[in-house]
């Protein structure tokens, strides 16, 4: 018996869905897409994530299923690992890679989960000052992430002056709290990481190094950026950042001899101890056609273009960053060498939120961020902006002045709108709907949709 529902497309048989893709597809190809974490994919990659590994359940790894009829995903999987190692010149004598976890958090906790155990000791860079949720955060009223729950976490801080992170008192605070694992791994810092100091604290404390290379993993394959391979125990990143793939996670991790302080030849034993973390302890059956996606991903990045492509993100980046600082804005260590930046907003007048708020009003998508001294991430007082996105719909340097000049345009609109307003966010989003200052959005939405137009959009047409 044949069944309609099967043999439909979504536009057939849910047209209420459709319509709100549509609109998504809509929002994204009209506005200018500055979150630091977001990217467009490709084509190939979407057909990936819609074929017909949609339906395979493959618990295990391959070679060593819980389920027959996995020839295939075997070949599948064990080309992404092969495409993983050949996309950061890595060599599988030294380097093992699991491409199963679903996305970079679970990533993160399975590494946590194998070597440091319940109750363990861990540090990252403080939330506030730039680090992820997932690297230990807590605040003196609750433990927010799940990482401050299971493992015992304390942060390491940059220069509040600065906004670089501070080694030396990363060193002291290690050397006191001696913690299983440090992570060099970032959400929102716009300078390189120096890995070789990272491994040098690591072996005083006798700590493994783990680098989360989410932001930064395009960067690094293309060569642009520092590695952080050298130095690390450890590597685990997401793939749709700037990799420019489907929404997923990878372990890379140590295989062969390690030295220890004593200078002792000891043999690693993460292989077994991550793989088993991901799957049975905290994962089920592995989505295959995330993994198919991956390892056309790490195809890509391998090629002469892509290398142009992450070039062309640090440029636009800093380019974001020089025409912003011209017009009056701070940026957070004075400027970026990735493909990120973060202003302060204080001296400007007008908090993150209402910052994000106007720009997202006028079709430009960013996100509010804490910056050094804020006190609380719920009311911070900088923006975080990013180029992986508009690169990909391929903007230059002179784009990138227009783009700065839109956001100044907007945040003075905003800081308008505030004075009548009040401090109170619920009160500005009010006014910015009201009378002639909801004109003025309205008119600078549209000179921006224009402008946003005009550049292309991969993947499918109309969703």
């Amino acid at each position: 018996m044949s069944s309609k529902i099967l043999h439909q497309t979504v536009w057939d048989s849910d047209p209420e869905l459709f319509e709100i893709i549509k609109a998504e597809k809509q929002r994204q190809l009209k506005g200018l897409e500055l979150i630091a974490s977001e990217n467009f994919t490709s084509m190939a990659v979407l057909n990936c994530l819609s074929s017909c590994l949609t339906n395979k359940y493959a618990e295990g790894l391959p070679g060593a299923r819980y389920y027959g009829g996995t020839q295939f995903v075997d070949q599948i999987e064990l080309l992404c690992q092969k495409r993983a190692l050949e996309a950061y010149k890595i060599s599988a004598d030294e380097w093992g890679v699991n491409v199963q976890p679903y996305s970079g958090s679970p990533a993160n906790f399975a590494v946590y989960t194998a070597i440091v155990e319940p109750h363990g000791r861990i540090m990252g860079l403080d939330l506030p000052d730039g680090g992820h949720l997932t690297h230990g955060f807590f605040t003196p009223a609750k433990k927010i992430s799940a990482t401050s729950i299971f493992f015992e976490s304390m942060p390491y801080k940059v220069n509040q002056e600065t906004g670089l992170i501070d080694y030396e008192a990363l060193l002291k605070t290690a050397r006191l709290f001696k913690p299983k694992i440090i992570i060099a791994g970032v959400s929102c810092y716009s300078r390189a990481l120096d890995y070789k100091k990272f491994r040098e604290i690591c072996d005083d404390v006798g700590a493994y190094l783990m680098a989360d290379m989410a932001h930064i993993s395009g960067l690094v394959a293309a060569g642009v950026t520092s590695s952080p391979f050298e130095y690390s125990d450890i590597v685990t990143t997401t793939t749709h950042k700037s990799l420019r793939g489907p929404r997923a996670g990878v372990i890379f991790f140590r295989k062969g001899f390690r030295t220890n302080a004593k200078g002792d030849k000891i043999p690693y034993d993460l292989e077994s101890k991550i793989n088993q973390a991901v799957f049975p302890c905290l994962q089920g059956g592995p989505h295959e056609n995330a993994i198919a996606a991956i390892a056309t991903t790490f195809k890509q990045a391998s090629t002469p273009e892509f290398k142009e492509y992450a070039q062309q993100i640090i440029n636009n980046a800093k380019q974001l960053s020089e025409s912003l600082q011209s017009k009056g804005y701070k940026v957070v260590t004075g400027g970026t060498e990735v493909h990120m930046l973060l202003l302060d907003l204080r001296p400007s007048g007008i908090s993150g939120a209402k910052a994000e708020y106007i720009l997202e009003e006028v079709s430009i998508a960013c996100n509010k961020n804490t910056v050094p001294g804020d006190k609380s991430a719920l009311n911070p007082s900088g923006i975080r902006l990013g180029t992986p996105a508009l690169t990909t719909r391929g903007l230059k340097e002179s784009d990138m002045q227009q783009v700065a000049a839109f956001i100044d345009q907007a945040i003075k609109l905003g800081k308008e709108i505030g004075k009548e307003s009040g401090p109170k966010l619920v009160d500005f989003k009010k006014s910015v709907h009201c009378g002639e200052w909801n004109s003025k959005v309205e008119c600078l939405r549209n000179e921006i949709e224009a402008f946003s137009e005009k550049f292309p959009m991969p993947g499918y047409d109309c969703y």
